[in-house]
């Protein structure tokens, strides 16, 4: 026979009393607290920090267009609570203050077309800007505004966007459709990705999931540290909304293109002159070569351009690899000044970030299964626009 204690049967009673109680409250529909239910976890406050330290700093660019000239489908955001005028129609995108002299970072596509350009701050300060240069290649494009205008002036710092690793959070700052002051939260999904800008392609771009909208636009992705990993340029979506894939170029690029900007007013960028597919393992065992070699398939040599000048052959003739139909013959690159190529976006990305026109880059090339290697003087890239 088991025998409590006074003390111990009093403990049980008042267990069971407060038991009762709580239950009697869930059956009435009475409000229970929970214990701790005002605590804030460490990922909200740094997500507030972030917002209330780089917010005052992203900016809305209202641009007007004139009423005939077609927008790109996904940005800006043609926005209807704007005036209009007869002639014209009001868009808006994003951007951020990139230094202390009044200069703002932003898509190409935002100012493409402006007439005017206003450029709108977190507490509603509104200051015309000129655009000081435009990057297409890169959908890059720098505006500036008066600085004495601007109090507390708090350019954004940029990170190192070599280091951004997939899994790490990505936070979006922007006026999606034209709701101004708007922050949302993913992650980094992707790196390494090419985005096609009409003829040519932008390098290392960076995949998120955090939400982005038609006029976020040239604002900024940023990290746990509140620094700039790249401009949300772009979403893959059929419905011209967040679908889950947005696309920013990486700082990396940002910086290059915003500093020649700023420093010139343009951006020249080396051109090799050959177009080309990555080299597959079961492309490779079709040539007889080892299934893990790497590079670039020269499948066209542009014609009067640097590659045609050093003596690069493209494709002769197609052959069929599972049920696809390849160019083979040609060339292939498989290292640059060094560098291993592994895909073509590889050699876009070198191409991009570290060379200039009018430097001399070495490639190692398979031909006819002999490697060898070619030196190549970069030219210009041919205006597109």
């Amino acid at each position: 026979m088991i025998s409590l204690s006074r003390a111990a049967l009093s403990a049980l009673l008042l267990i069971a009393m407060l038991l009762g109680a709580a239950l009697g409250s869930l059956l009435s529909g009475a409000p229970v607290r929970v214990q701790g239910q005002d605590f804030v976890d460490d990922e909200t406050l740094l997500l507030q920090r972030i917002y209330e330290q780089v917010n005052p700093s992203v900016v809305a660019l209202e641009v007007r267009v004139p009423a005939n000239v077609q927008l790109r489908s996904l940005m800006p955001f043609i926005d209807p609570s704007l005036p209009t005028e007869p002639r014209y129609r009001i868009a808006q995108g994003s951007g951020f203050l990139y230094d202390r002299n009044g200069h703002i970072v932003t898509n190409f596509h935002v100012v493409e077309a402006a007439d005017r350009i206003t450029v709108v701050f977190s507490d509603g300060l509104r200051l015309p800007a000129r655009v000081v240069g435009t990057a297409p290649d890169a959908d890059i494009a720098v505006v500036r505004v008066d600085a004495r205008q601007i109090e507390n002036l708090q350019p954004l710092r940029l990170a190192d966007s070599d280091k951004v690793r997939v899994g790490e959070r990505a936070i979006a700052i922007g006026n999606p459709f034209g709701l101004n002051n708007t922050m949302t939260l993913g992650i980094v999904s992707a790196i390494g990705r090419s985005l096609r800008q009409q003829q040519f392609s932008i390098p290392q771009i960076i995949q998120t999931d955090a939400a982005i909208n038609p006029g976020n636009s040239g604002g900024p992705l940023l990290n746990s540290r509140g620094e700039v990993i790249g401009v949300n340029t772009a979403i893959r979506s059929n419905a011209e909304q967040s679908a889950g894939i947005g696309f920013a170029v990486p700082s990396n690029i940002v910086r290059l293109m915003a500093d020649q900007l700023i420093a010139t007013g343009k951006v020249e960028h080396a051109y090799l002159g050959i177009t080309g597919t990555t080299l597959t393992s079961r492309v490779a065992e079709a040539l007889g070569l080892d299934a893990r070699t790497t590079g670039v398939l020269v499948n066209s040599v542009v014609a009067g351009g640097p590659a045609a000048a050093a003596g690069l052959r493209g494709a002769t003739r197609e052959m069929s690899v599972d049920g696809e139909p390849v160019p083979v013959g040609g060339d292939i690159i498989t290292e640059i000044d060094g560098l291993k190529i592994k895909v073509f976006e590889d050699l876009l990305g070198y191409l991009f970030t570290r060379t200039k026109p009018g430097d001399e880059v070495t490639l190692t090339i398979l031909r006819n299964g002999k490697q060898m290697q070619v030196k190549v003087v970069l030219a210009s890239r041919p205006r597109t626009r």
